[in-house]
């Protein structure tokens, strides 16, 4: 796939980089990429995706956004409060960058549709805070063999994970958390959180969806990135594969 003169032009501080280059960056064009959620994690992840030049992308969010929301999602303005957020995040993403062509559902991401939804992404970028959704999404990645890329934020500290648990030595999302069906998720009205760390796990969430497509430094899948904003302290553990892991364990290499 060949970039036009005006692509070359707006995607030149990618195509400089000799890891990206002109062949990744049509790597991304080529891409589709499947957002679920468009608020604290999404919002950045959006704006970042699109900007980079993603030739498409799915949006899922059956919200609509409220003036609390504008604390930390940067993607909506004053006048969006009572709009449903994929809607307004759609024309955001047609604003800035015409060559993605943006698809949005303002539906719940559940088990009657997720298949279709994750089996036509390259990659799939999870921002959302239901613990039950996580699940959900994360096996069907699985299933579909689709790089799951996973972040998380509460209070001040926030978790970025990609996932790839069909290969044989990767986990997946349930090595990671374990089965815990019953494990409830706490809401960002209930605990807070400080509306900056959200911009930089949605911005590292893009750029591990980036890397998932166009290859470049050191493969992140099989780790986890914790941030603690009151320290101001980055650290990154292995994650290892559950040998009895009723997810992945019956996944052939």
């Amino acid at each position: 796939m060949t970039l036009s003169d005006e692509e070359l032009e707006r995607y030149a501080r990618h195509i400089v980089l000799k890891e990206i280059g002109g062949s990744g960056q049509a790597r991304l064009k080529q891409a589709s990429v499947l957002v679920i959620g468009a608020g604290g994690i999404g919002s950045p992840a959006i704006q970042y995706l699109a900007a980079a030049g993603f030739g498409r992308m799915t949006i899922i969010d059956d919200d609509r956004v409220a003036l609390s929301n504008l604390q930390r999602q940067t993607l909506f303005v004053a006048r969006d409060v009572g709009h449903g957020k994929a809607m307004v995040s759609g024309m955001r993403v047609a604003a800035l960058n015409a060559n993605v062509a943006v698809r949005v559902h303002s539906h719940r991401i559940d088990a009657a549709n997720v298949d279709a939804h994750v089996r036509a992404a390259e990659v799939v970028l999870d921002g959302t805070d239901n613990f039950a959704t996580r699940l959900l999404v994360a096996d069907a990645c699985l299933r579909h063999r689709v790089p799951l890329v996973s972040a998380a934020v509460g209070e001040f500290e926030g978790q970025l994970g990609v996932f790839r648990g069909w290969e044989a030595d990767k986990p997946c999302y349930r090595c990671f958390v374990g089965e815990a069906p019953e494990r409830e998720g706490v809401s960002c009205s209930e605990q807070g959180v400080l509306g900056a760390l959200t911009g930089v796990m949605g911005s590292l969430a893009a750029l591990e969806a980036i890397r998932a497509v166009a290859p470049f430094g050191e493969d992140s899948a099989g780790k986890l990135l914790l941030v603690d904003a009151l320290a101001m302290r980055f650290r990154t553990l292995r994650l290892p594969r559950d040998p009895g892991c009723p997810a992945c364990a019956g996944q052939p290499a």
